[in-house]
């Protein structure tokens, strides 16, 4: 049997934050450490942070905290 739903969870307040700082630097904080760049890309379930010529492919999920700045 397969399970063609596919579900996705992201929470919406953080995506439409995001959006408002987008090509802005910014400090993002995940469960793995922090990366610190430009914010290149929101989308609902990750977001691309380019720290050095290198683009950082963030899930939503693991984000703790992010300061702009």
């Amino acid at each position: 049997m397969t399970n063609n739903n596919l579900m996705s969870f992201y929470d919406p307040f953080v995506y439409q934050t995001l959006t408002t700082i987008v090509g802005k630097t910014v400090t993002v904080q995940t469960t793995r450490g922090s990366v610190h760049g430009n914010l290149n890309t929101v989308m609902p379930d990750h977001i691309v942070v380019e720290s050095g010529g290198t683009p950082f492919f963030i899930r939503t999920q693991q984000i703790i905290w992010v300061f702009p700045g």
